[in-house]
């Protein structure tokens, strides 16, 4: 049995924690915060609560596999989870909206071309299968194996098989997710949809790489989930899952370095100057482990390095307190998509948050989140440059977005403003305080091609039991790549540098 130290207790360190305590380990958190779920939190005042991280759980069967594995309850024994349907309404800058079926590609084909004019759902369903392709050929090294060795054959080869594009005599396939849009949906609200993606999870669609279409598809394929209550419930049975297996938490006990001994990681001092013993150390993000291993290298020179946390997108989440009821057919989340695309990407170019922001509209039918059926609770969410980039402490900047986001969002759903009681703004200064994230950025999920670009470090290190989960690392940002990162390092720990990911 080993003693083991997790530095932080977000979703993907508490994953690595509970399997680890099933293995037979002794394992204690130490989380600066109060409390756990890193980003995965929520706010409440007046009987209204909201998630203020992820709104929705996409591929459950990850949280899935870490209940069977830690215990004998069930994940839907301690949570209930409810299928969205329909994953989404999506309203364009043209003003026309479509409601997409979960998880049906035959309900969105016929869904598209009844909203958008026949033929756009059969290129919406063409795209789909070609996504399906690169996730078959990237599902297990970028989300099920600790990262390869010789990640370069990721980097080099483009898995999304693009369909051949002449252009001034030469024939290009796509290498950028802009160009899968441009050269073979066409259609500029298809373009929106497919780029939407990206921007909800802080990518440049004209950077991205082609490969970045397993983004839509995963919400296609496998459908998109609420937990009742509100995803902070996920957290709470991590958390409480954790307890039950002995996993020891210590709140506001902030890690300030790693003890090495005989070059091995042995611990970590904590602010107030004593020093947790370990063999082990579960470590947070690579860019904020690297501070305190006081600048050691964590990566041999052939390794992937990590970013710069801080230069990383980060998100501004408006809460919005409603009076009335919310009707019996709305959907749960609606886009409200961005009237100028042009100038929302181009802002991001210059580390401005966009005039006209596209929106990510909650209005979970829950209870649990208001305090009775004449109120409603609704969040709003985009996607903006870290503190990092733009100052969001400066005076006006987070109201003023705010006000942007409400008026995108009123486009959707007329008559918003007349209904808000209250209204709470965060923003990545919040983000930062809540996960230590170098101004509030929000990590990615990794992608292939782009020269490794989009690939995240390595769940080991070059310091000996020196080990990191969590978005920052393999295999990347979100809720199901964050348990997963968890089941990585679990699994690295406990089988060694041979293990290879779930069978």
């Amino acid at each position: 049995m080993a003693r083991i130290v997790v530095i932080g207790a977000g979703m993907g360190a508490m994953a690595a924690a509970a399997r680890l305590a099933v293995a037979g380990h002794r394992v204690t958190v130490y989380e600066r915060t109060e409390t756990y779920g890193g980003a995965v939190r929520r706010f409440e005042r007046d009987g209204f609560g909201f998630d203020t991280g992820p709104g929705l759980l996409p591929l459950p069967a990850v949280y899935r596999d870490l209940f069977i594995k830690t215990g004998k309850e069930p994940l839907e024994a301690c949570v209930e989870l409810v299928q969205v349907d329909p994953s989404a309404r999506h309203v364009f800058a043209d003003g026309t909206a479509v409601s997409l079926p979960n998880a049906s590609r035959a309900g969105v084909v016929a869904a598209l071309d009844a909203a958008l004019g026949a033929g756009t759902g059969d290129r919406w369903g063409d795209f789909l299968v070609r996504a399906r392709e690169a996730w078959d050929r990237t599902r297990r090294p970028l989300l099920e194996e600790p990262l390869w060795p010789n990640w370069q054959v990721l980097a080099e080869r483009e898995p999304y098989p693009a369909v051949p594009h002449k252009r001034l005599l030469r024939t290009r396939r796509a290498g950028t997710l802009a160009e899968v849009g441009a050269w073979e949906l066409r259609d500029p609200r298809l373009v929106a949809l497919l780029e939407s993606h990206a921007l909800a999870s802080g990518l440049d669609p004209r950077v991205a790489p082609a490969s970045a279409a397993v983004l839509p598809y995963l919400e296609h394929a496998f459908g998109t989930w609420y937990v009742r209550g509100g995803i902070r419930e996920l957290a709470r049975a991590v958390y409480e899952r954790c307890v039950a297996r002995k996993v020891e938490f210590h709140f506001g006990a902030e890690v300030t370095g790693v003890v090495e001994k005989d070059g091995r990681a042995a611990g970590v001092e904590l602010a107030d100057g004593t020093v947790a013993e370990a063999d082990l150390v579960v470590g947070t993000g690579p860019w904020r482990l690297g501070d305190l291993m006081h600048g050691r290298e964590l990566y041999a020179a052939e390794g992937v390095e990590p970013d710069p946390e801080g230069m990383a997108t980060g998100r501004v989440v408006v809460c919005l307190a409603l009076r009335g009821a919310r009707e019996a057919d709305a959907a749960h989340r609606t886009v409200a998509h961005t009237p100028d695309r042009q100038a929302e990407l181009d802002a991001f170019g210059l580390g401005e948050p966009p005039a006209h922001p596209t929106v990510r509209i909650d209005r979970p039918d829950d209870p649990a989140l208001r305090p009775d059926d004449g109120h409603e609770s609704v969040v709003l969410t985009a996607t903006v440059p870290s503190q990092s980039v733009y100052d969001w402490t400066a005076a006006g900047a987070a109201d003023g977005f705010a006000d942007a986001m409400v008026g995108a969002a009123e486009r959707a759903l007329p008559g918003l403003r007349e209904r808000i009681l209250w209204r709470e703004v965060r923003t990545p200064v919040h983000t930062h305080e809540e996960t230590g994230a170098e101004g509030g950025g929000v990590p990615a999920p990794a992608l292939a091609a782009a020269e490794g670009t989009f690939l995240h470090p390595s769940n080991s290190t070059r310091v000996p039991g020196l080990f990191t989960a969590g978005g920052w690392s393999h295999p990347g940002g979100g809720l199901a790549h964050a348990g997963m990162s968890g089941a990585l390092v679990a699994g690295l720990i406990v089988e060694g540098p041979e293990f290879r990911g779930s069978q």
